[in-house]
């Protein structure tokens, strides 16, 4: 019977971790739609085609077509001061890792074709 007992709590234990990870991770997953919100702000520049900006002046890069890990590392580099431009930086400390998370799952949902 203890036996049991013991096999039962491990299975329980063991249950439970495998779901808290499967619980964790889906946190991590973007929201399109949610981040379709939150990227409004985005295409102030990134939705303006040739824009260019003035410190430097260069061409705004194009969201649509990035990958998903490629927009999520720029935005948290951005956040964490490891690429500099004043506004991109000013924007992204104020995503939270969620808000990067959909903003990113929403831009790699639009169409390759889009000139966002």
């Amino acid at each position: 019977m203890l036996k049991r007992i013991l096999v039962v709590a491990v299975v329980a234990t063991i249950a439970a971790t495998i779901s808290h990870g499967a619980l964790a991770q889906n946190q991590n997953e973007g929201d399109a739609e949610r981040g379709r919100v939150i990227a409004y702000t985005c295409f102030g520049c990134h939705g303006i085609p040739e824009q260019k900006n003035v410190y430097p002046t260069y061409p705004v890069p194009k969201i649509g077509g990035q990958t998903e890990s490629y927009i999520v590392s720029a935005l948290k580099a951005y956040r964490a001061g490891n690429r500099q431009h004043p506004t991109m930086r000013a924007q992204a400390n104020t995503l939270s890792d969620q808000d990067i998370n959909d903003i990113a799952a929403y831009f790699v949902s639009l169409h390759e074709g889009d000139d966002s």
